[in-house]
């Protein structure tokens, strides 16, 4: 149903809503929010927007960092975790500009709404639809330092193996290292909490398709959303992480979406389902192609692999998610393609089989991305693709349908790597990124800040001392 501020006006009165919240995507993918009165709220902030200084959002600086933030009202939904009555939406933004306001071509919502009308203007499709997976670890509790003096972390939850000798309410039912993967009760201690964070999503207008325990022993979880117009579920990545970390707060836990909290354990990554159409008819399906894959789709997977360790910086951009991309954790490492085969950055699931669910999955992604950034990111290196016609077959990208775990080290040798660290793959998106800046998708300020951004943090972590490097050499 498509909001109009006279219905949102009447929600506010029906549910006693006091305090109207506006929701701000941030350059790394953080939400930022201001708060209105409810009884504010009207036909002057649809037109004119909120103001706000957009200099502190991390973006490229621009000649005029005042800008203002206009509301979507279908993104309109009951803060369920905020005390007072609260609405929430999130927006787009502008710069403030004459006679007319201009989008600000960084915001990371215009850029993937740019992204979905180049695709249009190239004439290879009207409509992406993804699909992504959240993988997260709730905790019991963490702690971390980092003082020149102490540095390192503690996690404690008592459904992890390490917990089997402690002796406060200990119940015994501890999951091995590594053999989490759709775990029952009463291992499973965290079963309700995920049924209370689907409810929650649902109520967020987030189509929920099933949630279970992963393979981290240690309090791994997945939920797996629907497929669906690539804009709505950048809007709705963002609700996902902000409901999930929320409603495990105030059940008493804490959850995080990073890629390698735990050592020896599986990381958390966020594969992309992917497919488009074209006057209502999926491009991707032809029923003699290999896997069931039309033409266009080799192409588009072309130009995902094409373009894989650039894309790397902006799909994978925290120096923790190079931790997760390692051999022994079903996260990919090598650059191919393949059906059901997990060892492969692209994966065909062979369960897709109508013309309208043929698709392949991205798994190098991580949540440690801006969404919007990434989805347009991805989207535009597969347009690339079909732009140069780039078979993946031809390049040498496989297909791949055997573990590419199991390669003995010279066979490794010869299959182009994911980047090893975030340096590298900033390396690589300044050396490529012309696939990104087409159309004026990607501004090239907004690549070199997030260039900048992403280096700052290598650099910063490699001059830091490691625990374990006193392991190693402190008595050499």
């Amino acid at each position: 149903m498509e909001m109009t501020l006279d219905k949102i006006k009447k929600m506010i009165k029906d549910r006693g809503i006091l305090m109207v919240d506006f929701k701000l995507t941030d350059v790394d993918g953080r939400w930022r929010h201001l708060s209105i009165p409810a009884e504010r709220l009207g036909e002057s902030t649809m037109e004119h927007g909120i103001g706000f200084d957009g200099s502190n959002y991390g973006y490229a600086p621009v000649e005029n960092s005042d800008m203002v933030f206009i509301p979507v009202l279908d993104s309109a939904v009951v803060d369920r975790y905020a005390e007072i009555p609260t609405l929430s939406m999130i927006g787009d933004v502008q710069v403030i500009d004459h006679p007319k306001n201009r989008p600000f071509d960084q915001y990371p919502r215009n850029v993937a709404k740019r992204a979905l009308e180049y695709m249009a203007e190239q004439k290879v499709a009207d409509r992406m639809v993804i699909g992504p997976e959240y993988e997260f670890y709730i905790f019991d509790n963490v702690t971390f330092t980092n003082r020149p003096e102490e540095c390192g972390y503690t996690i404690s939850t008592s459904q992890a193996a390490w917990e089997s000798g402690t002796e406060y309410n200990n119940s015994g039912y501890q999951i091995p290292n590594g053999g989490g993967y759709h775990i029952s009760l009463p291992m499973d201690i965290r079963n309700d909490l995920r049924s209370r964070i689907c409810l929650a999503m649902k109520d967020w207008n987030i189509d929920v398709k099933y949630h279970h325990h992963e393979v981290g022993g240690c309090g791994q979880m997945e939920v797996e959303v629907e497929l669906g117009d690539m804009l709505k579920l950048a809007d709705d990545t963002m609700s996902a992480k902000y409901i999930i970390k929320n409603e495990a707060y105030v059940n008493g836990c804490t959850a995080t979406l990073m890629p390698k909290p735990v050592a020896g354990e599986a990381g958390n990554g966020m594969h992309v389902h992917m497919l488009l159409f074209k006057n209502g008819k999926p491009v991707f399906y032809d029923k003699k192609g290999y896997a069931g894959l039309s033409e266009t789709a080799h192409y588009f997977m072309g130009g995902l692999l094409k373009h894989a360790r650039s894309l790397c910086a902006i799909t994978n951009p925290s120096t923790n998610s190079y931790k997760r991309l390692v051999p022994g954790f079903e996260a990919p490492v090598t650059i191919g393609y393949a059906t059901a085969n997990r060892s492969a950055v692209i994966r065909i699931p062979a369960y897709a089989k109508t013309p309208d669910t043929k698709r392949f999955e991205l798994r190098n992604p991580d949540a440690t991305c801006n969404p919007y950034y990434a989805y347009a990111a991805i989207l535009m290196a597969g347009l690339d693709g079909i732009k140069t016609k780039t078979d993946p077959k031809a390049m040498g990208w496989g297909p791949y349908d055997y573990n590419l775990f199991e390669l003995s080290d010279e066979d490794k040798k010869k299959i182009e790597s994911l980047p090893a660290t975030l340096s590298e793959a900033v390396s690589e998106l300044e050396k490529d990124h012309d696939y990104l800046t087409a159309g004026g998708v990607f501004p090239e300020r907004l690549i070199e800040q997030i260039a900048n951004r992403c280096r700052k943090a290598g650099d910063r972590i490699s001059k830091l001392p490691h625990p374990a490097e006193f392991e190693l050499y402190y008595d050499l």
